[in-house]
């Protein structure tokens, strides 16, 4: 046992004051312990984003999320085409506009049986792969 442990046997503070013995007591407390009262200025010179709200969170209603449609989907859809008059048939090929309905986007999971040309906003490289887009909608007036 060294000698100043020794010296100070009885001693309630072993000459350290009151506080400084303690956990953390010449820092004024452990942590983030002050960072609103006594530590504010450092606060402010060293971590000035540490409080408060950072960046922002759309609110649901505002977000827009495109409707999506799978190629494997599009034949259930043949009865909402044709009651919008936005499918026509040449043939064996079958030419939609998934636009007249609400579809924005299509997608590439599953099969199709036929041929279909379709007009759509956006769509997936596998969903290009299996069916045939359009430029315009089928009807539309081409640019002179």
């Amino acid at each position: 046992m060294p000698s100043r442990t020794r010296k100070f046997r009885g001693s309630r503070t072993h000459g350290r004051g009151i506080k400084a013995g303690r956990g953390a007591g010449k820092q004024g407390g452990t942590g983030n312990a002050g960072l609103h009262k006594y530590k504010f200025k450092s606060m402010l010179i060293y971590a000035p984003d540490h409080f408060g709200r950072h960046g922002f969170k759309r609110p649901p209603e505002i977000v827009r999320r495109p409707r999506a449609k799978n190629v494997e989907e599009l034949p259930a859809l043949l009865p909402e085409l044709e009651a919008a008059h936005a499918v026509v048939r040449e043939g064996p090929v079958v030419v939609a506009d998934l636009s007249r309905i609400g579809v924005e986007r299509l997608l590439g999971r599953g099969h199709l049986e036929g041929r279909w040309r379709v007009y759509v906003a956006y769509a997936t490289e596998r969903a290009k792969g299996k069916v045939e887009l359009l430029e315009q909608p089928p009807g539309a007036a081409a640019a002179p």
